[in-house]
């Protein structure tokens, strides 16, 4: 009973995290503020807090809201992610049964003659006979290597993996819904930015035409105009593929074809950035991350089946008994003289295999410094990615803060512009390059506007994005 309570091979521990107090190099600023903001974007860094379980209910958008319950609700790949998680559960479970004692009932007949070689005395062979035969019997191993418990501790391990890997689909689907959402918004503004400097540019040509009709500007001219025209009309198309592109995509991301989406619109203004930015202890990051979670568990799963390559080295002691009954006849059966059963003890040994079982065994050793190494390399990628997300946040608000500088000046000349021609002191071509000026800031503008919303939502889906490692195969968004 002693030996049972052992366990052959290393016990698994939790890997511990990195040392490291902060993310990145230098210690993070209190906020982010856009020069050009006056304060009104800045995001407030706040250590120690954890991202809220639906973070992307901080963009205050409910498209985007809806879009991203729709997605966890009916996305095939959160479907198959959850399969995968019940088929482990369930082996692990199954798994269990062995160390369990086994009983089987069996019930049959056989018909038989034996040849006169077997007889008594060599004569003649015997008449054909029937014994019928019922009874149970009863196996169980003794697990003094614990080769049995090791092996259900892997299987235990292995689910614990594919639930780590759910938490995973469900963060990379929330983040990239809310993602392509942001994109969908910024590339549909500067699609309508880009029209608009086509029409002013188709005016602008239509009067250099005319002026050089008259004599007033050269062919030069004219062809100079005509060029940036053509230009300017060709950046269309690429923006109305991948705005196209980008709405597909999301209709895949919700469960359904483009044609069933149903997507409304969501324009950059109407999702708000949040203010307030958490940022987890580093020392919590492990705990929260579904891939560092995944790689403790394969690591947890590598170091059980080397107990199990172990414990294949060691004796092996098997119990089996059966209890029945055996007649010529079926109603002979449990009758008076029929009964039978059998008991025995075995105990093998591995001696000689050519080296296979030590072999294994360095195998199995070898997969647990891999799993280890993985581990490793993927806490390593989590931490870079958390510092490239909050470096991206403060350059993405110093590049807010020069493009609103730009776009107010783009439109301050606009206004300037517009008040000369009504007084007759600037042409209409100064006018429409002014209008143009100023929608190509407003692009300039969106893009920066969408890439710090999107590097927000990068940064919620590096920090683990508030799963904590509590979910369950029926559990839902905010479990």
């Amino acid at each position: 009973m002693l030996l049972c309570g052992c366990a052959a091979g290393p016990d698994f521990h939790e890997p511990p995290p990195p040392g490291a107090d902060r993310y990145t190099v230098d210690p993070l600023p209190p906020a982010t503020v856009p020069a050009a903001a006056g304060g009104a974007d800045a995001q407030r860094f706040v250590d120690g807090k954890d991202v809220p379980s639906d973070w992307w209910t901080t963009f205050d958008n409910a498209e985007i809201s809806r879009r991203v319950q729709l997605a966890l609700q009916h996305s095939p790949t959160i479907a198959a992610a959850d399969a995968a998680l019940r088929q482990a559960e369930e082996i692990a479970r199954a798994a269990q049964g062995t160390l369990l004692p086994s009983l089987d009932a069996n019930l049959g007949v056989t018909r038989s003659r034996m040849s006169g070689a077997r007889s008594a005395g060599g004569g003649a062979a015997l008449a054909p006979y029937t014994v019928y035969n019922a009874g149970v019997s009863v196996s169980y191993a003794f697990d003094f290597s614990g080769g049995l418990r090791r092996g259900v501790e892997a299987r235990q391990a292995q689910a614990d993996v594919q639930r780590a890997q759910l938490d995973a689909t469900w963060l990379a689907l929330a983040a990239n819904v809310v993602t392509a959402s942001v994109q969908e918004a910024s590339l549909r503004e500067q699609a309508s930015a880009t029209r608009a400097i086509i029409a002013a540019l188709a005016q602008q040509l239509d009067i250099a035409e005319r002026q050089q009709a008259i004599g007033a500007r050269s062919l030069t001219d004219t062809l100079a105009v005509r060029a940036r025209l053509t230009a300017t009309q060709a950046t269309l198309p690429t923006l109305e593929k991948q705005l196209a592109a980008t709405r597909n995509q999301l209709a895949t991301y919700l469960g359904s074809t483009p044609a069933q989406s149903g997507l409304q619109a969501v324009t950059l203004a109407q999702v708000m950035l949040p203010a307030d930015i958490p940022v987890t202890l580093p020392s919590k990051l492990a705990a929260q991350r579904p891939d560092i979670r995944a790689a403790s568990a394969q690591l947890h799963s590598a170091t059980a089946l080397a107990g199990v390559a172990t414990a294949a080295m060691l004796p092996q002691v098997t119990l089996n008994g059966s209890l029945g009954s055996e007649a010529l006849s079926m109603s002979g059966l449990f009758g008076t003289g029929s009964g039978a059963w059998s008991l025995g003890l075995g105990l093998v040994q591995p001696l000689v295999h050519g080296g296979q079982l030590l072999h294994q065994r360095r195998a199995a050793e070898a997969a647990v410094d891999a799993a280890a190494a993985n581990w490793q390399q993927t806490v390593l990628l989590a931490f870079q990615n958390v510092a490239d997300a909050l470096q991206a946040l403060e350059y993405d608000a110093q590049l807010l803060g020069s493009q609103t500088i730009a776009g107010q000046d783009a439109s301050t000349l606009l206004s300037l512009t517009q008040a000369r021609f009504r007084t007759g002191a600037a042409s209409y071509l100064d006018l429409l390059g002014a209008e143009q000026q100023y929608e190509q800031a407003r692009i300039a503008l969106i893009q920066a506007r969408a890439a710090r919303l999107a590097d927000t939502a990068a940064l919620y889906a590096a920090l683990g994005g508030g799963w904590h490692g509590e979910t369950t195969a029926a559990a839902g968004p905010g479990r």
